[in-house]
């Protein structure tokens, strides 16, 4: 994958609920006219509100995680 500017993918941007599996949430974010995924584990947010669609600053942490495990994945 290219390198990706988290500062550039999250400026006015949304990510999107996708889908939930095995104790995890996962968005779908729009960047350069691709689609991508990335998990948001259930035992970090805890009771926390997760939202259908929320500001992709408000997921920085989840994304910038994801990019540096390599679970950021482009939705094919």
């Amino acid at each position: 994958m290219e390198k990706i500017n988290i500062t550039d993918l999250i400026k006015n941007n949304t990510v999107e609920m996708s889908r939930y599996r095995a104790q995890h949430i996962y968005y779908v974010i729009a960047y350069e006219r691709k689609l991508y995924s990335f998990p948001v584990p259930l035992e970090d947010v805890q009771e926390a509100t997760l939202n259908s669609s929320e500001k992709a600053i408000t997921m920085m942490r989840y994304i910038r995680m994801a990019i540096n495990n390599g679970t950021f994945v482009e939705v094919v």
